[in-house]
């Protein structure tokens, strides 16, 4: 025979002490960038003037009240703990709050990626994760800087990341992190986010070559082709709608059309 014989009843004998819960709920977040890359060379298609680079944060050997810190001194991903308050308990609101905070970053685009709830990957207890990741212009976060328990944030271009003592199991993380902005520069619109309004075909070249290895972004003749027939990309034209060009910048140099992203958003499918 049941015990209760209403929802309010059950709620109000519901015993959560039966149940182990864990002991924090996390929001990690992967910011990525382009920087220039050194090793570009001119006469090789394949070769990105830029390469990916993602922000780090150092944390500090103390926290706020002077103890040592967890895993202090190594490097990790901006993220902390959400607020049932401030956060209205949402994992996602929790990652902007924090980004703000730990690197004074505001005003991008994140994404929510991957949940990390393995027992034992954070020395404090079981402490689930929620990772996001966004991509943005360099210039946007010029102005980071350390603050809360964040000794320091540098840049580092993803060669340089795996060489670095990195906290908790943020190097999987990071790992996911990357497949999932490749994934995303394949199927989406999302590389719009390294450039300006509107561009040359080569600058988009440029962006997608630092991330993915695709043939036909590979070689520019075959992307040139491709590209302006794709339903997202249209050619940026002026008042009178005549197609935008670019000055020439020397006395070989031939005016470059101008293109934009329309909003569309490309549905891969397995039967292309």
């Amino acid at each position: 025979m049941a015990k209760y014989h209403s929802e309010e009843e059950a709620l109000k004998n519901y015993d959560t002490s039966k149940y182990r819960t864990p002991e924090g709920y996390t929001s990690d977040i992967a910011i990525f960038t382009l920087l220039p890359n050194e090793q570009y060379k001119a006469k090789d298609e394949k070769s990105s003037k830029y390469c990916l680079a993602l922000m780090l944060i150092k944390r500090a050997g103390l926290d706020a009240e002077g103890e040592p810190n967890i895993e202090g001194n190594k490097w990790a991903l901006p993220g902390g703990f959400t607020q049932i308050e401030g956060d209205k308990g949402s994992a996602f609101e929790s990652a902007k709050r924090e980004l703000l905070e730990e690197t004074s970053i505001k005003g991008v685009h994140i994404k929510h990626f991957g949940v990390y709830d393995t027992f034992g990957r954070d020395k404090r207890g079981w402490i689930i994760s929620n990772a996001h990741y966004a991509i943005v212009p360099e210039q946007h976060i010029q102005d980071r800087r350390a603050a809360d328990d964040a000794a320091e944030v540098q840049l580092f271009t993803i060669d340089e990341v795996f060489k670095l003592d990195i906290a908790f199991d943020h190097r999987q993380i990071i790992e996911d992190a990357i497949s999932s902005v490749k994934k995303d520069m394949q199927q989406t619109t999302v590389a719009k986010n390294f450039l300006p309004v509107e561009f040359k075909l080569e600058e988009l070249r440029q962006v997608l070559l630092a991330v993915i290895d695709d043939n036909v972004v590979n070689t520019k003749s075959a992307f040139f082709r491709k590209a302006p027939s794709l339903d997202f990309i249209e050619e940026a034209k002026d008042a009178q709608g005549n197609p935008k060009v670019t000055e020439p910048t020397g006395k070989n140099k031939r005016p470059s059309k101008l293109y934009k992203f329309e909003e569309v958003e490309p549905v891969p499918s397995i039967w292309n």
